[in-house]
């Protein structure tokens, strides 16, 4: 027995549940897409499936619908996947451990992926029920999309006839997103050269942040992990003498870093002063972020942890000018909100996020989520990265490019489903522009004269452990869904 098996929709529920047994990580795509299309042709629907692993699935008008004009449905495939310290779920082989809390579904100790395997559960159910009447459906379901919208870059839309487009990818029931940021993935590199330093191996880490969707948190203007590393870093080299080995924080480049780590190799007699430092920093942080943050911690810690020990031994220290361009970057890399829209109040234009700290043998990354509503402000905030990175003698590469979804000022569909919305629930719908990417921008590239709204049931801490998906909400967002269908006639 399913643990979502009494809810209702119930076939929503239950492929919610079947998508949530299924490893399906960015990257990791392949067994929930055939998922998908052994689901497709078990019913005799046409699908195509590229390379990539997008799926469409087509299904004809129902009876008085056939000449209809096709609808997509598009939601994507994977899933961030941040767990909790301790969690030992594996994301690459294991299912997620889903729990039900009063209305709200979530999985233990990790994401739970409604973002977006609400979407993909929603399309699979209407697929499935031939009770429910629409006009021809084009179901398009991506992969990669958060790691730069990769599947919708790459996907060839040639296939689609549909030119109204329902895009299941919004996690606030009744605000109808209707236009959104461009972005792409910046990853700064920086040389890691080593060499012998004598020393005693010791610890820095950085948790309690809050964290969130790079986009749609951003404006809360809390703690980023990485940026908090390089501040406590920079703090620790004015004062103490030590080598940098390593620095790590974040798996995601558009979820705002929680944790990082940096290993050191701190020179002898230097210990009270390193306890001294970070214990300042702590009462700096925990003032400074009382709000947003929380629960923010520094701390150090002379006894390595048996994955910092491996790392201490496995690497050299790095060298001091090495060392220097990383926590210089670390400590300026610009972050956060960097402006706000002029013409629509409340509204981020631009912004970024330094999501993944990593270091490898040769080089530290840096992996940033650079946003923007306004593609002269996205270029100019990559020039000011390559402007730094290449000061400290490092490079930039950029991936995962995708255009802003432009306000379309003329939309029928966007009428119509305001009309339905508020028939239903008796609500004025919000309709607005956001900060946070979706795929409606490259699709609208993609397919001239493209009518597209972003909507969906409520999903709260999205990209975190703690997120958690209305089971109300999702039953409104899925009645609403087909009612709209019903009207496209």
């Amino acid at each position: 027995m399913g643990v979502l098996d009494k809810l209702v929709p119930e076939k929503v529920f239950y492929y919610f549940e079947e998508i949530c047994k299924i490893p399906h990580g960015s990257r990791n795509t392949k067994a929930i897409s055939d998922y998908c299309v052994a689901f497709a042709r078990d019913r005799g629907l046409a699908v195509t499936q590229d390379e990539d692993n997008n799926v469409i699935i087509f299904k004809e008008g129902s009876e008085g619908y056939e000449q209809s004009r096709p609808v997509i449905i598009q939601g994507h495939l994977d899933m961030v996947c941040e767990k909790e310290e301790g969690c030992i779920i594996d994301f690459e082989k294991d299912g997620l451990d889903l729990a039900i809390d009063g209305d709200y579904i979530y999985a233990r100790g990790t994401t739970l992926g409604g973002d977006d395997g609400i979407a993909v559960a929603m399309a699979l159910a209407i697929l499935d029920d031939d009770s429910i009447v629409h006009p021809p459906l084009e179901v398009v379901l991506t992969v990669d999309e958060e790691i730069g919208m990769l599947g919708a870059v790459s996907m060839d839309c040639s296939p689609l006839k549909g030119r109204l487009m329902l895009n299941l990818d919004s996690e606030v029931e009744g605000q109808f997103l209707i236009g959104c940021a461009g972005g792409m993935t910046a990853k700064c590199v920086f040389p890691a050269a080593r060499r012998r330093w004598g020393g005693k191996p010791v610890s820095v880490s950085v948790s309690g942040v809050t964290g969130g969707h790079s986009g749609v948190e951003i404006i809360k203007e809390g703690a980023n992990a990485n940026v908090v590393l390089g501040r406590v870093l920079y703090a620790l080299k004015k004062k103490t003498d030590f080598a940098l080995i390593s620095v790590d924080g974040g798996i995601k480049d558009n979820a705002i870093t929680r944790s990082a780590r940096a290993v050191l190799m701190l020179a002898p007699g230097e210990e009270e002063v390193f306890e001294e430092i970070l214990t300042k920093m702590q009462e700096i942080l925990v003032k400074e972020y009382r709000k947003t943050d929380p629960d923010i911690c520094v701390t150090g810690s002379t006894e390595l942890s048996g994955e910092e020990e491996a790392c201490a031994e496995r690497w050299l220290p790095m060298t001091e000018k090495c060392g220097n361009a990383v926590i210089t970057a670390l400590r300026c890399l610009p972050f956060g909100v960097q402006k706000m829209s002029p013409d629509m109040k409340g509204l981020v234009q631009t912004s970024l996020n330094p999501g993944i700290l990593k270091t490898e043998d040769g080089a530290v990354t840096i992996s940033l989520s650079v946003r923007s509503s306004m593609a002269s402000e996205k270029e100019e905030l990559f020039e000011r990265l390559v402007c730094l990175t290449e000061s400290l003698d490092g490079h930039v590469t950029r991936e995962g490019d995708y255009p802003a979804w432009e306000y379309k000022e003329d939309s029928e569909l966007r009428t119509l489903m305001g009309e339905v919305y508020r028939e239903m629930f008796e609500k004025e719908p919000v309709m607005e522009v956001i900060h946070a990417g979706v795929e409606c921008g490259l699709f609208s590239e993609k397919l001239p004269g493209l009518d597209c709204v972003s909507y969906g049931p409520d999903i709260h801490d999205i990209h975190t452990p703690k997120e958690r998906l209305s089971i109300g909400s999702t039953k409104r967002i899925y009645e609403y869904t087909v009612e709209v269908l019903k009207r496209l006639k």
